[in-house]
């Protein structure tokens, strides 16, 4: 049998009743479409094992990440959504959020010779996404420019299945092992590299979105490394605390280089983050 879903799962079918369907995005032990239906647009997520290789052990928990994600948004309060099994891992379906995420939305910024700056208002709708999460007590562990999605009247977080915060059944968890190294805090690495999991924070969420808008405004990562570097040797470049000087224009440039301080107590929270740019 195979592993990874030819279509979507049955039950999806049953309850969406798709009139149309895109299979946006298949990697790294997920897939995500996007469905019409009658009752609107949706982003379906499938989860399935990544199996082994002879250069990488296998990532089971990939399988689970869909429904994991359906009990965060549980928790949250979201509606309109809805998670379960299927026979080679888990999906969950919630709202499509339309919009481009912060890196394209930024993009003329990082033109050669470019004069646009940054718009600060983009800049804000990011933060403000993020305070309303912490608000509720959770991290989300997971922050990157594809996670922001800028609406017409909001900005979206999403992909929350690494956040923490709240209980998840039992049978869709799994430890936290760090996340996409551009964006993983100097402590977050630490802790990967010396025990192979991490406890995300808040204070690791703002470092993340300080990269995150960097990243975006710029092109340049937080911390410098190869390209093809293996993760472990990013990761150690990541924990040693070093980084490149901020240099993103306009005003966000002192506000980033504080959010990427390496001591985490040392930079401002989310609440701060959002003062400093209004």
């Amino acid at each position: 049998m195979s592993r990874t879903p030819a279509e979507l799962p049955v039950a999806v079918l049953d309850a969406l009743m798709p009139t149309a369907q895109r299979l946006v995005l298949d990697r790294r032990g997920s897939m995500v479409w996007e469905v019409e239906s009658r009752r609107g647009r949706y982003a379906v997520k499938v989860g399935y094992p990544i199996e082994a290789t002879a250069d990488r052990p296998g990532q089971p928990w990939t399988a689970l990440a869909p429904a994991r994600e359906g009990a965060v948004l549980d928790r949250l309060g979201f509606h309109d959504f809805a998670y379960g099994e299927w026979e080679g891992g888990t999906w969950n379906f919630q709202p499509w959020r339309e919009g481009p995420d912060l890196y394209r939305s930024w993009a003329a910024c990082r033109t050669p010779d470019s004069s646009t700056e940054p718009r600060t208002a983009v800049a804000l709708g990011c933060v403000e996404a993020l305070a309303e999460l912490h608000a509720k007590g959770w991290a989300h562990g997971d922050v990157q420019p594809a996670h922001f999605i800028i609406g017409p009247e909001r900005t979206h977080l999403i992909d929350l299945a690494l956040a923490r915060g709240g209980h998840i059944p039992e049978p869709y968890d799994f430890p936290f092992r760090g996340c996409l190294v551009h964006y993983e805090a100097p402590e977050i690495a630490r802790s990967v590299l010396a025990s192979g999991e991490a406890e995300p924070t808040r204070e690791a969420d703002v470092y993340a979105l300080g990269a995150s808008l960097l990243i975006s405004a710029t092109g340049r990562r937080a911390v410098e490394y190869p390209d093809d570097a293996p993760r472990p040797e990013q990761r150690r470049a990541v924990a040693s605390g070093k980084r490149r000087p901020v240099r993103a224009p306009g005003e966000l440039c002192e506000l980033i280089d504080a959010m990427l301080s390496p001591a985490a107590g040392d930079r401002p929270t989310i609440h701060e983050v959002r003062a400093g740019l209004r």
